[in-house]
């Protein structure tokens, strides 16, 4: 399994755009993606990256870490790339 911690460069945080915008990519890949925020009161629990609500529930701010797994490490190295994206600036 391919991981990579990264840093939330969204100046809302993975949000209502942000979110979207990360689901819809995750979306295109046929293995499960998974982000985790480091640091959370329950950091074990993944959340389904092609779901822009479960996203949102996530709580990440900008600056915060979160990690992204997947079998698939292109789709890791993707979604990661996004994360660390100011996506509302776009």
């Amino acid at each position: 399994m391919a991981s990579k911690t990264v840093t939330v460069g969204s100046a809302v945080g993975l949000h209502a755009r942000p979110a979207s915008i990360v689901a819809d990519a995750a979306g295109e890949y046929d293995e499960d993606i998974f982000l985790t925020l480091v640091g959370a009161e329950d950091d074990e629990e993944e959340t389904d990256a092609a779901s822009s609500l479960m996203i949102m529930a996530l709580g990440a701010e900008k600056g915060d870490q979160v990690t992204v797994t997947s079998e698939n490490a292109e789709a890791v190295e993707a979604i990661a790339a996004l994360i660390e994206r100011d996506l509302d600036a776009e």
